[in-house]
């Protein structure tokens, strides 16, 4: 198993979390050391069982971090190249990698070659770098300040790959990269290929919405995607109280871990907060049992973990109620949601043990109308991990196969004999047991 088997992120926004200004500083403005601030959370994050730290945005922007200016320059509401180096150093030192998001399908208007093109049109340099439409340039989505890039551009893919490399040189483990989706993914493929050649173990991860997942691997050449079919199914069958749907979802993962580990979350900085999503909020360990049991690489949004609630809206700003600013130190948080961070180290460390998950395949044994049992076997036969969740209000049974079970969270219990789980109303169980079984 190489390092990105074993990786379970914690995620943040830094320009929010940190509390950075909304826009950039204006030119002239003293840099704000924001980023050793996060060096503190190390604890937090290494408390939880995670190991690594996914960061949102970190170079120069214009707002959000989105709206890149300078793929080469940390934004200065955040602080200088010196903070993020002693940063990422500081969470080595912790067992900790980092990865770091890069967003190459658009620029802010900003951005020096845009800036560039804007001014001297053909003449420029850099004017191949964009695609002229009507009396001005693609956009990305048609948000007019999100300049496209001309992925058929050489010179755009030296760019990317000059990026990508410059910050793992530095010590970053690898990339998220946004709005993958948006770029083709023979661009990708030639990018990743080239910066692999200097840094084999880099990890990129592409944000994925919907399509042809898996093709992002075979023919991007990208490690894994964001698994948007499995977030949305464990909160919408909940919901519904209908199991059927995480069903179909779990065998259409099955599918994906033949090619790849997916990157699976409940939560991001793009989403409702799972725990306002959720309309009952004892379906929150259910979730989060699903998450910690299946196929991929796990990561968690700051504040899921203390239950944090904030739902997205479709407007200017829609964003900032999932992505508020944190306290300076974990201590600060309070006692709230205390249970929920419990809960999360106690699956966490579920899934260290079983570290072969990650490209575990998922069986189910019983499908009702409020009922789901799944298991997945190490791929030794060493040992057998099994899941019970009961979706609905009143006490269930679900069946396994008869084993020697032992539990090791939720709240049920099992016949051993006969592999029946008595579970409560909105209950759930995991158990393991050694050896295999049919």
């Amino acid at each position: 198993m190489s390092w990105p088997d074993h990786a379970i992120w914690w995620h943040v926004h830094p320009l929010t979390f940190l509390g950075a200004e909304p826009d950039a500083l204006p030119a002239g403005a003293p840099v704000r050391h924001r980023l050793p601030v996060l060096g503190d959370w190390l604890d937090h994050l290494v408390g939880l069982g995670c190991n690594g730290l996914a960061l949102g945005p970190v170079f120069a922007s214009e707002t959000h971090g989105y709206d890149t200016t300078d793929h080469f320059r940390v934004d200065p509401r955040l602080g200088t190249e010196a903070d993020l180096a002693a940063l990422v150093d500081r969470a080595a030192s912790r067992g900790v990698r980092v990865l770091l998001d890069g967003v190459f399908n658009h620029v802010g208007r900003s951005f020096a070659p845009f800036a560039d093109v804007a001014r001297r049109g053909s003449a420029s340099p850099y004017a191949d770098w964009f695609v002229p439409e009507g009396d001005d340039f693609r956009t990305f989505e048609g948000h007019r300040h999100l300049v496209a890039l001309n992925h058929a551009s050489p010179d755009v893919a030296d760019h990317v790959v000059d990026v990508l490399g410059h910050w793992l040189d530095r010590g970053v483990a690898g990339w998220r990269l946004d709005a993958a989706y948006a770029v083709p993914r023979p661009f990708w493929r030639a990018v990743t290929d080239r910066v692999r050649a200097r840094h084999p173990g880099a990890w990129f991860s592409g944000e994925v919405i919907h399509g042809d997942y898996a093709a992002y691997v075979v023919e991007g050449g990208l490690d894994t995607v964001t698994q948007y079919e499995l977030w949305k199914a464990i909160w919408s069958s909940l919901n519904d109280r209908n199991p059927h749907e995480l069903a179909w979802a779990l065998k259409r993962h099955n599918a994906m871990i033949d090619t790849f580990a997916p990157q699976t979350f409940v939560g991001n900085h793009d989403v409702t907060r799972v725990a306002s999503r959720l309309d009952e909020p004892r379906h929150l360990a259910l979730a989060l049992a699903v998450l910690f049991t299946v196929g991929g690489t796990p990561s968690v949004y700051a504040g899921d973990e203390r239950a944090l609630q904030g739902v997205k809206e479709d407007r200017a700003g829609g964003d900032d109620a999932v992505r508020p600013a944190f306290p300076a130190s974990p201590a600060d948080l309070g006692a709230e949601g205390l249970d929920v961070q419990r809960l999360h180290q106690t699956l966490v460390g579920v899934r260290r043990r079983h570290p072969w998950l990650v490209r575990a395949r998922t069986r189910v044994h019983s499908l009702g109308t409020s009922v789901l049992s799944y298991s997945l076997a190490a791929p030794d036969g060493g040992s057998t991990l099994a899941v019970a969740l009961n979706f609905g209000a009143s006490p269930a049974t679900a069946g396994l196969p008869a084993a020697e079970w032992t539990p090791v969270a939720g709240d049920a219990s099992v016949d051993s004999a006969t592999g029946t789980v008595s579970l409560p109303g909105t209950g759930w169980f995991i158990a393991t047991t050694p050896g295999s079984h049919n």
